[in-house]
């Protein structure tokens, strides 16, 4: 892997080439292992979200929207990018992940050295700490429906730019250089994620940046929700109330992460 030929990519060019050349490795784990509890917790949204399957039959006009993205996300005949975003969005607001000091962007541009050139990261949603200014977490869509392709090294891609700009910010704010940092992550295949963590040390990104083999490996956990009709993940995501309830107190046991 240390014979790899590394250059500077942006983000949405990144693949498995790129984490092998830069020794990132995925670990799959399951929720008690990846979250750090015996027993996922129950989703503190609207229990209408937990209960009716569809838009029409909503009573609260912020599940209607919410639910009505949803089947938007979803729709396979008609795939567009900001239905993903649009939800995930609105998502993330009714878990109460976004709050004062947090704000939303989609498609934050972030630039990102790689190789001794300035390229850019861009995902496709972020969650941003504006007390600090801080890029606290990061979703990126996979475009290919049928289940998970590179879109996850985009993401790691992504998860370093947010590293660098941070630590770019810090300095600028005269406040200390971290030395390590985990950024969480969420890979959408239409409405249905997988939990990423991804860790991330001053070695790491600086061989990045001088397009250098990492001695050190980074193990980035991942963990895919335990669902009842796995091999129709993708398809289904979550729109099914029993999946839907799952993937739920996963995004809850995530917020663990956000800090």
């Amino acid at each position: 892997m240390a014979n790899i030929i590394r250059s500077a990519k942006s983000g949405s060019d990144w693949t498995h080439n790129e984490t092998d050349a830069y020794n990132i490795h995925l670990s799959f784990q399951d929720a008690t292992t990846f979250f750090g509890v015996a027993q996922l917790p129950a989703p503190m949204i609207d229990n209408e979200i937990l209960t009716v399957q569809d838009a029409n039959d909503t009573v609260s006009d912020a599940n209607y929207d919410l639910l009505s993205l949803l089947d938007i996300a979803m729709d396979a005949s008609n795939p567009q990018e900001s239905a993903v975003n649009d939800f995930a969005v609105s998502l993330f607001h009714a878990l109460g992940y976004i709050h004062r000091p947090r704000v939303a962007r989609t498609r934050q541009e972030l630039r990102f050295l790689i190789c001794g050139e300035s390229k850019y990261a861009k995902p496709d949603v972020s969650i941003l700490d504006r007390s600090m200014d801080d890029i606290i977490l990061l979703v990126q869509e996979d475009k290919r429906l049928g289940g998970p392709t590179d879109a996850y090294a985009q993401l790691i891609a992504e998860a370093i730019a947010a590293y660098q700009v941070n630590q770019s910010t810090r300095t600028a704010s005269g406040l200390p250089r971290l030395q390590s940092l985990v950024v969480p992550g969420v890979l959408l295949v239409g409405t249905s994620p997988t939990f990423y963590k991804v860790p991330l040390t001053e070695e790491l990104v600086r061989c990045v940046e001088r397009g250098e083999y990492p001695t050190t490996p980074t193990i980035v956990a991942v963990h895919l929700p335990d669902l009842p009709r796995p091999h129709r993940r993708w398809v289904e995501g979550m729109k099914p109330l029993d999946n839907r309830r799952i993937i739920l107190e996963c995004y809850e046991a995530f917020k663990a992460f956000i800090t």
